[in-house]
């Protein structure tokens, strides 16, 4: 179901919580909410439809993709760029990001899968963490 998109940075500025089996509906939630703003969305964390669980779906290539409690093992090749966000208002904020990154994190059926990614999914990805984190651009 798509859902009212968050924009009071007090509740976003909150960390989330570890996401459970139980929240398998909240993914599903959310990645119809990201197919439904997809024209100005990439990725959404579960906070931005006001659940602090710690799930983000993104556009990785073509490819949605669900990750329940994923976690930014490495990281290398910083760089500054500038980013928006669809639950804050305003234009792009400055913000540092790393080229590549290892993420480890839980599939739908809750089976641990370590990745690297990298350039603009890697960007992604360290966005929507951030959500996780209560981390805001």
């Amino acid at each position: 179901m798509i859902k009212e998109i968050i924009h009071d940075p007090i509740f976003l500025g909150v960390k989330s919580e570890m996401a459970t089996k139980e929240d398998l509906q909240v993914a599903q939630d959310l990645l119809d909410t990201l197919i439904a703003n997809r024209k100005g969305c990439v990725g959404m964390a579960a906070n931005m439809i006001g659940v602090r669980k710690r799930i983000i779906v993104f556009d990785n290539e073509g490819t949605y993709v669900t990750m329940f409690n994923p976690e930014i093992i490495k990281k290398s090749e910083p760089y500054d760029t500038e980013e928006g966000c669809l639950s804050l208002l305003g234009g792009p904020r400055p913000c540092k990001r790393y080229q590549t990154i290892k993420v480890q994190w839980q599939t739908a059926e809750f089976q641990t899968r370590i990745k690297t990614f990298t350039g603009w999914p890697a960007q992604i990805i360290q966005h929507e963490i951030d959500h996780c984190d209560g981390v805001l651009i």
